[in-house]
């Protein structure tokens, strides 16, 4: 469903890499819906007494389970928290660590199932089961994804299964629609690594897909003479640019990005490094390197 306000003010820009407490209720408000109307019988089923099949979600062995996988989220699963150093009432809005929800959504989209109510048991006083497993999951992914969109986060629940974040708006197209064909097998590989690595929600690999991007970046820069990386250099400059005030510009802008790769913690280790935590960072200096690596691929 589209959103009146959607449909007038356009979308909500996706830049939030944190799930919000807000959006956390909401995710455990679907779960719990969803347990409660049989939708994890599929894989975690609570049998009828009469023999016959599914009839509810067995809450107790789904507890197990996404404990087991998922350590040290609490279940039933918390949307507040007591208020440090205060009465056990005064509690306040809570989300747990985002990587965790993130790991809870693919779990549950892993094991849900749409329930189609079959025959009805009047002892027991309930419908028997069976389950439409493709349903059930086009029906999380685009709940899970409203939920995201309207909360301006910057994740995305593929048909696959896997999350992606969704990169700055400038990027997003130009990376998800991306196919790397240099003629260099081994630089079209190092190249979809890290435009994979930059859609992960964690930053930890984001830090690594910047590090491929400029190991891609040193390998281009020998590809039209393998044997003399200057020269390679300059040849892929003059191909990019004829007029002289650009040409000067990205010749200029190629030793920057050079420098930057060598004074930062991306293609060294050494304690003089600098290292890059902060993710907006991370974006702009991907960005940077990327446009100039696709302009040098698409002229050549």
């Amino acid at each position: 469903m589209q959103y009146f306000s959607d449909r007038e003010r356009g979308p909500r820009p996706r830049t939030e890499e944190t799930v919000s407490p807000t959006a956390w209720g909401g995710i455990v408000a679907f779960i719990n819906t969803l347990i409660s109307t049989g939708a994890f019988g599929y894989q975690f089923p609570e049998l009828c007494p009469d023999g016959m099949g599914p009839v509810s979600t067995n809450e107790g062995q789904l507890s197990l389970a996404i404990q087991a996988e998922i350590p040290g989220l609490s279940w039933p699963l918390e949307t507040t928290s007591d208020e440090p150093g205060g009465f056990s009432w005064a509690r306040k809005p809570y989300a747990p660590d985002t990587l965790m929800i993130l790991d809870l959504v693919q779990f549950c989209y892993s094991i849900v199932a749409k329930p189609v109510q079959g025959g009805f048991h009047p002892f027991f006083q309930q419908h028997h089961l069976s389950y439409n497993v493709e349903e059930g999951r086009e029906e999380f992914r685009n709940r899970i994804n409203t939920i995201f969109s309207r909360n301006s986060i910057a994740y995305e629940l593929k048909a696959d299964g896997s999350i992606i974040r969704l990169a700055p708006a400038v990027l997003r197209d130009a990376l998800v629609n991306a196919i790397f064909r240099t003629g260099d097998f081994t630089l079209d590989h190092m190249l979809e690594d890290s435009r994979i690595k930059f859609l992960s929600p964690d930053a930890s690999v984001r830090r690594e897909a910047v590090e491929r991007l400029w190991d891609c970046w040193e390998r281009i820069k020998t590809v039209e003479k393998p044997d003399n990386k200057r020269l390679s250099v300059t040849l892929l400059l003059d191909k990019a640019a004829v007029e002289t005030d650009i040409r000067q510009l990205l010749e200029e802008e190629s030793k920057k990005l050079t420098d930057i790769g060598n004074s930062f913690h991306i293609r060294h280790t050494e304690v003089t490094q600098t290292r890059i935590s902060d993710s907006d960072h991370l974006d702009y200096l991907f960005h940077r390197l990327f446009a100039m690596i696709q302009l040098l691929l698409k002229k050549r």
